[in-house]
């Protein structure tokens, strides 16, 4: 990775990321334990995974006490697997491609924010859906990241089995690993279908989740003021 701390690269130019900017050797980000199989597998092998993916499918109609061979069911096994593989496709990308050259030499300061990306994910538990809305704020030290890499970086890691709690840190320590800012914030409000659906059925009910880093956890003015950013009327929308 290209330390950049110690140097004073010119406003505007875009800083090399030749070497990933994520502390994962693969580029991957965490975990990218048995993730490399779907990265590096030719299309062949994802033939090969999305057949036996959809005969699993298969056995679980059979399980439930489904017929597969009923004509509304027939194709339900190639379609989910089909499905799932895109629901997880954050395993078959690397983040050093996903932030790519988007990393410049600013002068800035002061806090950006990108907020209320739609995100949406699988419960590892139940591997039930849960969506909502993360709010992403970093304090730049000399290096701004493009803005939409915000939004590919929660999109990557949302699309992969997750807990809230660790999707939440993971999209707070890449932005931290891609550009060494003097802060990271992240906050995520959420609704899992496996608390609402199931379980104890309560619909309506969110979870909140957050990370701070850097000057966001050591100084409470720095996070009030972007815990009030985050949560005032956005005037684009009057």
């Amino acid at each position: 990775m290209v330390d950049t701390r110690d140097s004073a690269p010119r406003p505007g130019s875009v800083i090399s990321t030749t070497s990933t900017p994520v502390r994962d050797p693969n580029g991957l980000g965490w975990p990218a334990k048995s993730t490399l199989d779907r990265l590096h597998e030719s299309p062949a092998a994802r033939k090969e995974r999305e057949a036996k993916l959809a005969a699993a499918v298969r056995t679980l109609l059979e399980c439930i006490g489904e017929d597969p061979e009923r004509e509304g069911l027939m194709r339900t096994p190639a379609r989910y697997a089909q499905a799932l593989l895109w629901m997880t496709k954050g395993y078959e990308e690397r983040l050093s491609e996903v932030i790519n050259d988007a990393i410049f030499a600013e002068d800035h300061d002061e806090m950006v924010i990108v907020r209320d990306i739609d995100v949406f994910s699988l419960c590892e538990h139940h591997l039930v859906p849960f969506t909502g809305k993360v709010s992403i704020g970093y304090i730049p030290n000399k290096l701004v990241l493009g803005l939409s890499k915000l939004a590919r970086i929660a999109e990557t890691f949302s699309r992969r089995l997750q807990v809230q709690e660790r999707l939440t840190r993971q999209i707070a320590l890449a932005v931290e690993e891609a550009v060494q800012p003097r802060g990271v914030a992240v906050v995520m409000e959420a609704t899992h279908m496996c608390m609402t659906m199931r379980g104890v059925q309560k619909p309506g009910s969110t979870t909140m989740t957050s990370t701070m880093l850097g000057a966001f956890r050591d100084r409470q003015k720095t996070r009030e003021e972007f815990l009030t950013l985050i949560r005032s009327p956005s005037s684009l929308h009057r």
